[in-house]
Parts: structure tokens; C-alpha cells; sequence
């Protein structure tokens, strides 16, 4: 299983450097910053599974960057616990009420208390299926609410994303380095959303299979879905080793030990909008969405992703 990925954000190097190394030894990935902007930054990049943040900081308050996470449909999920010196009643009605945080902690603490309300949150993300375990990205309950969403929607604009031959590239390179493949595949969707889209863009990655969701508008659809497929195929390749990138092909083995070959991993992307309606619940929704996914395009001897709009 991926190790759980928390978000510090402090200023102060100590606790900052405290935070981090207690963390890290417990089993957690840490990402750290000293400044609202850069946190926020780090966000769009990685999405973290729970964010630990101070109040005061040099550029924004840690209010200011729980705010943005929530308005933010990528990120508004994510477990918020403040950690701050700022004490009073009316400093954790903000952080609890206004910012809607998950817990707020006034220093100073005691580090075995900070982490037990951190797994805590964390333990209860998981069991109502909030987060996917890999890579962080919403997963089940919130993809539904998602779908919910769009079905009262006028205008939307919903992609699916397969990663076709992933299954197969496990099974000959491993289910850690499969891991590192789906890391992948939510870095690149969240890099590109975040350069074409908006904070209304929604991405959800389902629990079982290589298959991520996003939720978008008809004018920023077709830009985001081409500039994945277009990325995924000129970085997919180093996830591969060197003679297998250079021929384009990997071998796995048949049930009776002989081999085949098989392409290197492509996208898949099915896209429909709301034109496409009317849809009357969310299983035929999502049904439709994965039925439009079109095969991969053999271009010059070569697979390369394809993406499909409307059904």
C-alpha cells in the first residue's frame, strides 16, 4: 500500500522540520511549505490526503488556504486540521465554522496527540471511500455526488480515462511499480487540468481499475482530454525499461508459459456533455461514459491514445 501523503504548512523551520521528521518515521510522505502560495502550488501538483496548516504565515493566513481548498472541486474533500498558537473562541470559529476544518490543534501540542487526530481523520476519510489509497485523488462517495451534481446541471462536460494495458504491465513489472503508474496518471491529469481548467474542474479516480473521471465545461473539455492523451504517450516510456521502450512493445507470458507481445500503455478517452442528455440517474450516466471510451489508434505502426467526444 502507498504511503499516505500529508501537507505541513508552517513557517516557523523547527516545527516545520519536527512535523516532518515525526511523520516520515511513522510511515507518512510529507510535503512541506512556509508559505500560503506555495502550499497551494504544491496542491495542484499533488494532491495531498490531509493538509496540517498554521494560521499565521509571511503571504496568507492558513484560513486563507483552507478557503481556496474548498472552494476548489479537486481539493475540497481533503482533512483540514489547523495547528496554530491562535487560541481564542473566536479564532476557532473561523477555522471550524468558516473554513469548515476537521480539527483545530492550539500549541503548543503534544506530537502523539497531533498524530493520532491526524490518523484519525485519515481512517475516517477511508472508510466512507473519500480518497483513493494510491494516489489521494476522490474516489465513490464523492465521484457520486459528482455525478449527482451534473445531473441537475445545464451545461457539463464529463471524461473518462482508461489506461489500456495497465493490467498487463503489472503483471510483468509489478504491482509497485503499477503503483508508480497510477501516480503518474493523477500527476499528469492534475498538471494539465490545473494549466487549461478552472477550480470547477472535478478529477476522481475509481477504486478498482486504471480508470480516472473529470468533470469539466464544453470550452475547456476538448483542450484538457487532447493535451492528456498527447502527454501520456510521450511520457508513459519511462516507465519502461530501455529495450523494451526502444522496441514499443513488452513480452508477458501465456497461461501455458509461451510468450506475447504486447503494446506499451495508452489512454483511452471518452467524452461526453450535456447535449448528450437527457441522462436520468448516475449508473446510466457513468455507463454511457465508459461505453463511448474508443479503442487506441495505430498510427504508423505505432498505438497511441484516442479520445472519442459524444456517443
Amino acid at each position: 500500500m502507498s504511503k499516505e501523503r500529508i501537507l505541513v504548512v508552517e513557517d516557523q523551520a523547527d516545527i516545520s522540520g519536527l512535523l516532518k521528521i515525526y511523520f516520515t518515521s511513522q510511515g507518512y510522505e510529507v510535503m512541506t511549505a512556509m508559505r500560503g502560495q506555495v502550499a497551494l502550488d504544491l496542491v495542484k501538483r499533488t494532491p495531498p490526503h490531509l493538509a496540517l496548516l498554521d494560521v499565521n504565515l509571511p503571504d496568507m493566513t492558513g484560513y486563507d488556504i483552507g478557503k481556496a481548498l474548498r472552494a476548489n472541486a479537486r481539493t475540497k474533500h481533503i482533512p483540514i486540521i489547523f495547528l496554530t498558537a491562535r487560541g481564542e473562541k473566536s479564532d476557532k470559529g473561523i477555522g471550524l465554522g468558516e473554513v469548515q476544518a476537521n480539527d483545530y490543534i492550539v500549541k503548543p501540542f503534544d506530537i502523539e496527540e497531533v498524530h493520532m487526530r491526524v490518523r484519525n481523520n485519515l481512517a475516517l476519510a477511508r472508510e466512507k471511500s473519500r480518497t483513493h489509497p494510491v494516489t489521494g485523488l476522490p474516489t465513490a462517495e464523492l465521484i457520486n455526488e459528482e455525478l449527482r451534481r451534473l445531473l441537475s446541471a445545464e451545461i457539463w462536460t464529463l471524461a473518462t480515462v482508461h489506461i489500456n494495458g495497465f493490467d498487463t504491465f503489472t503483471q510483468v513489472y509489478g504491482s509497485v511499480v503499477g503503483e508508480d503508474v497510477l501516480k503518474f496518471g493523477a500527476l499528469l491529469i492534475n498538471e494539465v487540468v490545473s494549466e487549461l481548467g478552472g477550480q470547477e474542474e472535478f478529477i476522481g479516480q475509481l477504486v478498482t481499475g486504471p480508470d480516472f473521471l473529470i468533470t469539466s465545461m464544453p470550452e475547456r473539455a476538448k483542450a484538457i482530454v487532447d493535451r492528456i492523451a498527447e502527454r501520456f504517450d510521450q511520457e508513459i516510456g519511462l516507465h519502461y525499461s530501455y529495450p523494451d521502450r526502444k522496441r514499443g512493445y513488452i513480452l508477458a507470458k501465456n497461461a501455458d508459459g509461451t510468450e506475447r507481445q504486447e503494446p506499451l500503455m495508452t489512454v483511452s478517452i471518452g467524452v461526453l456533455d450535456s447535449n448528450d442528455g437527457p441522462f436520468y440517474d448516475i449508473r446510466e450516466l457513468s455507463e454511457t461514459a465508459e461505453s463511448v471510451r474508443p479503442l487506441p489508434n495505430l498510427q504508423d505502426g505505432s498505438v497511441r491514445s484516442a479520445v472519442k467526444f459524444g456517443r
